[in-house]
């Protein structure tokens, strides 16, 4: 059996070995001709796959290692007997953490104080139910915006709520902790879209959709913008289509927005420089890119595939993962700075900005090729779980606040 798969999948060698041969390519560089005789088919965001790419090809099997499925017309893989898998809350943890690097570099840069803030929630899946909690550790007061979801809890749909906790059987054997989070996440209280309007910070964690009711192609666009609070800040990590590129820099230059956080930009890799250089912060669509979020989506894929082809998964990622580079963090419990610091000694999204910023100083031809290169050598990103934080002397707040980002605590 052939398998060619993106390079960027960490590991894929090692866990899909065992079922064919692999060939391992650039994301760019998978085409009709590269996939003509292989039977599985594995990508990330930056490779489209439908009839253009595999029909008349072998491939059976297609599996996308990331949450996102605008890439892959699941419809046409679905109407011609193509079997299909993603990643879904692979990298929720990754993006979350980006976005509390992102609330934190806001509030040290412009003076704000999170505490009692009001952060806007679009989207309340795998990634911005952890949001809401990382929020709440944060002191911020959050608005849940997600009418599609809201819609189904109310009439006993998804099989899984928010985050990925499931209900039914399966529920009744969580462990504590784990119903403790289930019963949280259905007390979810949504509001309609014109709450978020009065937020002082928005975020977007919603797919891209093209069609029906909740269509989010330009959800955020000039009418958008123009019923927000001035003054507000936005933040997107969902899809760059989501937001009207033209209308917000419109917003930025009118000071209807205050400042926009963008890891994700419409006609990626060839994006607006104008729009980079009004941005806070801005960054080459790596939020979800931790290394454990990576390994996530492997592991997900190929034990799919396992499922797809009858065999029974035998690949461990565990005892190949490196030792984290920052597994001990000394935190000063006196230091009104702490929780800023601490997060941003194991990950500093200023450093990411920086990079990105190299596409502003660079030839026009050579921007989308310098934004590749800035995806395919990013810097291996560890997720805070991976960190024990010593706060002396002791400061239960603050502990607090570090245990509800995501750090283990040592008491």
């Amino acid at each position: 059996m052939k398998i060619v798969a993106d390079e960027n999948i960490p590991y894929v060698r090692d866990a899909f070995g065992g079922l064919g041969d692999v060939t391992a390519l650039p994301g760019r560089a998978i085409t009709r001709e590269a996939v003509r005789d292989v039977d599985v088919l594995l990508v990330r965001s930056i490779t489209r796959v439908g009839r253009e790419l595999i029909e008349g090809s072998r491939v059976r099997f297609v599996a996308t290692a990331t949450i996102g499925e605008d890439h892959i017309d699941t419809a046409w893989l679905a109407e011609h007997g193509v079997g299909f898998a993603s990643a879904p809350g692979s990298n929720a943890g990754s993006v979350t953490q980006y976005v509390v690097a992102a609330l934190l570099a806001l509030e040290d840069r412009l003076g704000l104080d999170l505490r009692g803030m009001k952060l806007g929630v679009v989207g309340v899946g795998n990634v911005g139910s952890r949001v809401v909690r990382a929020a709440r550790a944060l002191g911020m007061e959050v608005v849940l915006n997600d009418p599609p979801l809201e819609r189904a809890l109310k009439v006993g749909h998804p099989p899984q709520l928010p985050g990925g906790v499931p209900t039914g059987e399966r529920a009744q054997r969580l462990k504590p902790q784990e119903a403790q989070k289930a019963q949280e996440e259905r007390s979810f209280v949504f509001s309609p879209l014109d709450s978020v309007f009065e937020c002082d910070v928005v975020t977007l964690h919603v797919p891209l959709t093209r069609k029906g009711p909740d269509r989010t192609y330009h959800l955020v666009d000039e009418r958008f913008f123009s019923r927000l609070q001035a003054g507000t800040i936005l933040i997107n990590t969902s899809r760059g289509s989501v937001v009207d590129g033209v209308d917000l820099k419109e917003a930025l230059d009118s000071g209807r927005l205050a400042a926009c956080v963008l890891d994700v930009w419409e006609g990626e890799p060839d994006i607006d420089v104008s729009l980079l250089e009004r941005v806070f912060i801005g960054t080459p669509h790596i939020a979800g890119y931790s290394f454990d979020g990576k390994v996530n989506g492997t592991r997900m894929i190929y034990e799919a595939a396992c499922r797809f082809l009858g065999r029974a998964p035998a690949w461990d990622p565990t005892p190949l993962l490196p030792a984290p580079e920052h597994p001990r963090v000394e935190v000063d419990g006196t230091a009104e700075s702490a929780l800023n610091s601490t997060v941003r000694s194991v990950y500093d999204i200023i450093k990411d900005d920086a990079a990105m910023r190299g596409l502003i100083r660079c030839e026009p031809g050579e921007r989308a090729r310098l934004f590749d290169r800035l995806r395919k050598e990013y810097p291996r990103r560890r997720e805070f779980f991976n960190t024990t934080a010593v706060v002396w002397p002791r400061n239960s707040e603050l502990e607090a606040r570090l245990a509800g980002l995501g750090f283990h605590v040592e008491v």
